[in-house]
């Protein structure tokens, strides 16, 4: 992926710029779906999954973090989307999702799919929708 320009801030899926230990305190301490959540397994996490950063263009620091589990083929999971507080409310996270989905389109895609209790405007503004035939659908929890 190139670099998506927003404003003051650069989306980027290159892997040598995230700031894993940001990422895990992000999510480990102010996610309510990763709270707990320890460095290894997040780590591992990043690891298996395709990334995305979002970056202050002056200061290179990460503001923004999105990960996306997918076979690159069919389908894609888009999970653990946070925007650091003190740059919410500027629109970066609808643009760090359409980045998202705009790399994966190229794929032809099937599906991509995401859970979230309270961010549903966020993801309506780039055509996710409620799944209209969700009693087809299961999950096993292991945890």
């Amino acid at each position: 992926m190139s670099e998506v320009i927003f404003r003051d801030y650069a989306i980027s899926s290159d892997p040598a710029r995230l700031d894993a230990a940001r990422v895990h305190h992000w999510l480990s301490t102010d996610a309510y779906w990763a709270r707990g959540r320890t460095r290894e397994k997040q780590d591992a996490a990043i690891a298996g999954s395709l990334n995305f950063g979002a970056y202050d263009r002056t200061s290179g620091q990460q503001v923004a973090y999105a990960r996306v589990v997918t076979d690159h083929a069919t389908f894609a999971w888009l999970c653990d989307v946070y925007v650091d507080p003190a740059v919410r409310g500027k629109g970066l996270g609808t643009a760090l999702v359409t980045a998202v989905r705009d790399h994966l389109e190229p794929a032809g895609l099937r599906r991509i799919l995401l859970a979230t209790a309270d961010a549903h405007g966020v993801y309506e503004k780039i055509g996710f929708r409620t799944l209209e035939t969700a009693d087809k659908w299961m999950a096993l929890g292991l945890q």
